[in-house]
Formats: C-alpha cells, structure tokens, sequence
C-alpha cells in the first residue's frame, strides 16, 4: 500500500475519530471503505447516465404498448 496526506478540518477529523468502527479498524480502513463506496457509486452514475443518454430517461415500457398487435403470431 501507498500512504497518503489527507486533509481533514477539526470537527470532521474529532468526528471521525469518535466512531467506534474507526476505533476498531482505524481511519485508513474506514477511509479505504468509504473511497471504494464512492468509485462505485460514481461508476454507477456513470452507466445510469450513458443509458439515458443512449435511450432517453424512460421510466416505463408505456411507448411500446400495443407492439404485440402488430405482428403475426402462429397458432400453437
């Protein structure tokens, strides 16, 4: 691993410190936790907003209503 600087103010580092998960596993765990909830929310976001992108921000199917009338379908 590759230790960083990382800037906190006061009251967010007091805060930080009283948790008791950052008691537990210490402040890189936790903040390695958090780092990787962050990248994966953000790839998330990234693919949610490239569907949109290619289809539109559709919510349902209600344009596609109607669609099995007009084919033929074989009888059984």
């Amino acid at each position: 691993m590759k230790a960083i600087q990382v800037s906190f103010d006061e009251g967010l580092l007091h805060r930080l410190d009283a948790d008791p998960e950052v008691k537990k596993v210490g402040r890189s765990e936790v903040m390695r936790r958090a780092v990787a909830v962050y990248l994966r929310r953000r790839r998330a976001d990234a693919i949610r907003d490239a569907y949109v992108k290619a289809y539109g921000d559709r919510k349902s199917a209600d344009d596609l209503t109607g669609w099995s009338d007009e084919g033929s379908w074989p009888d059984e």
